[in-house]
């Protein structure tokens, strides 16, 4: 493996998980939209930004141990495939679950390589 592609492959599932935290973290938005007195709001607010947080803690302990990221964001994707499967047209599926399963495979890569990739990361002594 060259640098760049270790360094592609230890930095993009790190980000992709990130941005897509993000996209999630959007569709929280649309409780401002209900007038709801603060504290209802405030509540309703955090209980959106639910599915954002899980990915969060996810992608915090995935930091480090990487098999947790392939296992953490594969199991995330069977859930929500499992859990609203049949009620969305297939493109939501694929909007949402794909990369979450995306995600979860780079991890689980980066995992099995992990040896290769965090040698040539650290800096020379």
């Amino acid at each position: 493996m060259t640098s760049v592609s270790k360094r592609f492959l230890y930095w993009v599932p790190r980000i992709l998980a990130i941005l897509f935290a993000v996209f999630v973290g959007i569709f929280a938005l649309d409780v401002f939209g209900e007038h709801l007195p603060f504290w209802r709001l405030m509540l309703a607010l955090s209980i959106h930004l639910m599915p954002t947080f899980v990915l969060l803690a996810v992608l915090i302990l995935a930091w480090k141990w990487e098999w947790i990221g392939g296992v953490g964001y594969i199991a995330l994707g069977v859930f929500y495939v499992c859990s609203f499967g049949g009620r969305f047209p297939l493109y939501t599926y694929v909007l949402i679950a794909g990369p979450v399963f995306l995600i979860g495979a780079l991890f689980a890569l980066n995992w099995i390589l992990r040896e290769k990739i965090q040698g040539s990361l650290r800096p020379a002594a």
